[in-house]
């Protein structure tokens, strides 16, 4: 046998696009919650606060990329910026769908106004309801799936968990020339084959591919309570945006807006073991949120700060 080949593989990027991290109260420092997933040149956006469109164009993503959108529950600062990002896009001549991926009651809130300012536009806004108390896969393509976590907030909420597709694995070049496969086989190996010789030699499978990397995972989880219930649906991502809209000393009024502090969200990456952890939904009380980047820090190191503009690698 010839000998070995180095192969190195490139993942594809998969990204998370931070457009809005504030909470309720706009600032001049951050707007409204809203972030764009990227993998494989599709778009998938998360919650729709007011500046979201301004944020994706300051961000050089593509409109025309944007075919999905996933709203968490109905507080005006995850979906008030939705009526204006629908009427750009009709402005823009888009003519795909857009699909709303959202709890039941935004479909009778937002129809009237569609019907009054973008009537006859020239694509449909195609509502799917989701139910926020059941964790259900929801979304499917060649990319990835997205999957509803149940949160624990004022009114009916949910997280989203977007999981990259596993692909299949790798074929092994050296072993393809060296065995002379004919390159109609490749799919059915990669899919598991086995290959046997004119000589009545068998190669197995495993012996013939590199296994693919893992497929990659991101969470968001805003808005909601401490709710360790997560844990388990968290485990080992890549990825866990939660939000920290508290520091520890307003722990009394986390528990009663059920929102959670910096040192509660770092609890939940610990222990869910997860590689990497944003924060974010700053409340406006806070000039600084350094504060709430050190609270979190002290139970999970791995933590950052989500803000504006800011792109982070899901790997």
């Amino acid at each position: 046998m010839g000998p070995y080949i180095l192969i190195i593989y490139i993942l594809e990027r998969y990204q998370v696009h931070i457009l809005g991290c504030g909470s309720a109260l706009p600032t001049v420092k951050h707007l409204p919650s809203s972030q764009v997933i990227s993998l494989r040149n599709k778009l998938y956006m998360i919650d729709c606060g007011e500046g979201a469109q301004l944020q994706f164009r300051k961000s050089h993503l593509s409109f025309s990329s944007l075919h999905h959108i996933f709203i968490s529950h109905l507080h005006g600062d995850h979906c008030f910026g939705l009526p204006g990002l629908i009427s750009t896009l009709a402005l823009l001549g888009r003519k795909s769908d857009l699909h709303i991926y959202a709890p039941e009651a935004l479909e009778s809130l937002l129809s009237p106004w569609l019907e009054y300012f973008c009537k006859g536009i020239s694509f449909q806004v195609v509502f799917h309801p989701i139910n926020t108390q059941i964790k259900v896969k929801i979304y499917e393509d060649n990319a990835l799936s997205v999957t509803t976590l149940p949160l624990r907030h004022r009114i009916p909420c949910c997280g989203f968990l977007f999981e990259e597709n596993a692909a299949l694995p790798h074929i092994r070049r050296d072993m393809i020339d060296y065995l002379n496969i004919p390159h109609f086989e490749i799919n059915r190996i990669k899919k598991g084959g086995d290959w046997t010789t004119t000589d009545g030699r068998i190669f197995k499978h495993e012996q013939l591919v590199i296994p693919a990397a893992q497929p990659r995972k991101y969470a968001y989880c805003s808005d909601t309570a401490y709710h360790p219930t997560l844990i388990d649906s968290l485990s080992r991502i890549n990825l866990l945006f939660h939000e920290a809209t508290f520091a520890q000393s307003e722990q009394a009024r986390a528990a009663e807006t059920f929102h959670s502090t910096a040192m509660q969200a770092a609890s939940i990456a610990r222990d869910a073991n997860v590689k990497k952890l944003i924060i974010g939904h700053f409340s406006a009380r806070y000039q600084d949120e350094q504060i709430l980047l050190k609270e979190a820090k002290e139970v999970f190191p791995q933590t950052i700060l989500a803000q504006e503009k800011l792109s982070i690698d899901i790997d």
